[in-house]
């Protein structure tokens, strides 16, 4: 059993996704990488099967069905002790792993959330202005103290994982699984990690609808499921 399920969503990356897997090959620390292409219609399939690594499995979805379709797919698949997601782009720097899972091994049970705010959080300003609404809304609701609900890094134990009974197909994913988290009492800890932002220009794809959705989901999985 390897001690780390590395499960990346990829959706349209060819430009990054070659590197970003070298980066998170390179990372010392025993992995398996699971690539899951959610239906790409760029030359990302032709990128990922020139591949050849032993410790990477690679799905593909033949439409595409959402990062959170896609995660579950890789959930699905992963044998691993723990469990992050990682974006298939390069916003995140995979070395942040060995930290994120000092703090896990340290806490039992715990989740570890990779937090972009704690030593400053570069990029658009509207996008640091959503994501410190949106994480300020979900404490108020669930009465936590998270810095970054939002973060794409979030390590767990494969079980805790699945215990969640996840269901999102899309974005809402990240929102799901903090608040299913936090409901079950789970411990979460918030690690500082590196962030290098990308525009909308260069592919990020959050827009102001995503953040309604998101205050909808908080309600949804506070006070119904």
């Amino acid at each position: 059993m390897p001690k780390l399920s590395v499960i990346i969503p990829t959706y349209n990356e060819a430009g990054t996704v070659k590197q970003l897997i070298e980066k998170v090959n390179s990372v010392p620390i025993d992995k398996e990488i699971i690539i899951i292409d959610d239906g790409s219609t760029d030359d990302t399939k032709r990128v990922i099967r020139e591949i050849k690594l032993p410790n990477l499995k690679i799905i593909y979805h033949s439409s595409n069905r959402g990062k959170g379709s896609a995660f579950l797919t890789g959930l699905s698949n992963a044998s691993g002790e723990f469990v992050i997601i990682q974006d298939a782009d390069l916003e995140y720097d995979p070395n942040d792993y060995l930290k994120l899972m000092d703090a896990a091994n340290l806490n039992s049970g715990a989740m570890v959330l990779g937090a972009r705010f704690k030593e400053g959080h570069k990029g658009l300003f509207i996008h640091r202005l959503g994501n410190r609404t949106l994480t300020w809304i979900l404490n108020l609701i669930f009465a936590s103290h998270l810095n970054d609900y939002a973060t794409c890094y979030k390590l767990a134990r494969l079980e805790l994982f699945k215990s969640l009974n996840l269901r999102a197909k899309s974005f809402d994913l990240e929102t799901e699984i903090v608040c299913k988290a936090i409901r079950r009492k789970t411990k979460i800890i918030d690690i500082p990690v590196n962030y290098y932002p990308r525009n909308y220009r260069e592919g990020k794809k959050i827009r102001f609808k995503d953040a309604l959705w998101a205050v909808y989901y908080m309600l949804k999985f506070r006070f119904i499921n």
